[in-house]
């Protein structure tokens, strides 16, 4: 059995950056008490590693992250690679907590564009998903912001505004985006695009587009990551006949890898490398054993 590491795979700069910030919040204030608000990134590994440092993740999926808030009285408070809203970061500064932002540069970049449009009169078409993070964040900037998660969500837009702008969440397939904008161009001719989808993203999802002979693609990532699951809906239209998420080596079915002459491995823009390496380390016996 063949096995082939899908490069680029795992940890990208943004990520990087969210873990290293937090981790310099915990060396340079010992003893004080320190929150996430939400999952710094969407893998339960990397949580559980900040946990170890006494950085207390505070993430649950009925409570808003204004209610979260309500139960931090003291102490610093870390914003998620996602984005927060303004009206979030403000309760945060008024209740006194020490704000720490570890926002992606390019999740940034994107609210600062739709930030742009909504000044200069525009409505804004934002390709996303319904309650990620990142979507949430930018659906707070304005009212006149319109999530679209799929062509139903086209189909119901009637919008009277000629001053369109249609954007994206920066993790989504690079694939359903062009399908999107092409089905939003029919309704809506004159919409002006920007595409958003981050380079990582982008990057993760070419590598893949680009395989030949996979048999099995196992993707290593969080059930939460949306990069991830975009990474298994990428393959499966590539044309690759079984993609599987899977969070480490541990979930691997050896029934999966029954006639397989080539398994490929890829992982999530917020999947640690040794988790990555596990999974390579398992099949590679795997095969030596066969």
């Amino acid at each position: 059995m063949e096995i082939q590491k899908v490069i680029p795979s795992g940890f990208c700069k943004g990520v990087v950056n969210a873990i290293n910030i937090a981790r310099k919040t915990r060396k340079d204030n010992p003893g004080r008490d320190i929150y996430v608000l939400g999952m710094l990134v969407h893998n339960d590994h990397v949580t559980r590693e900040l946990e170890k440092d006494g950085i207390i993740t505070l993430d649950d999926s009925v409570k808003t992250k204004s209610e979260l808030l309500d139960d931090i009285d003291e102490g610093i408070v870390i914003f998620t690679a996602h984005g927060i809203s303004d009206e979030i970061k403000k309760k945060a500064m008024d209740k006194g907590l020490e704000c720490v932002d570890a926002t992606c540069t390019d999740v940034l970049k994107t609210q600062n564009i739709i930030r742009e449009h909504i000044d200069e009169g525009y409505d804004v078409l934002y390709f996303g998903k319904n309650n990620h993070p990142e979507a949430q964040a930018i659906l707070a900037i304005s009212d006149r912001i319109h999530l679209l998660t799929s062509e139903k969500d086209i189909e119901s837009l009637d919008l009277d505004n000629p001053k369109l702008f249609l954007t994206n969440q920066t993790t989504m397939s690079f694939l359903q985006l062009k399908d999107l904008i092409e089905r939003v161009r029919k309704k809506y001719p004159d919409v002006i695009v920007q595409e958003e989808i981050c380079n990582a993203t982008s990057a993760r999802q070419m590598a893949i587009h680009e395989l030949t002979d996979c048999d099995l693609l196992y993707v290593v990532g969080d059930r939460k990551s949306n990069n991830s699951n975009m990474l298994v809906e990428t393959a499966l239209k590539h044309g690759i006949k079984k993609a599987l998420l899977i969070q480490s080596y541990t979930d691997i079915d050896d029934d999966d890898l029954a006639g397989v002459n080539k398994v490929c491995v890829s992982a999530g823009a917020s999947t640690p490398p040794g988790l990555i390496d596990e999974v390579m380390n398992y099949l590679s016996a795997k095969t030596s054993e066969q």
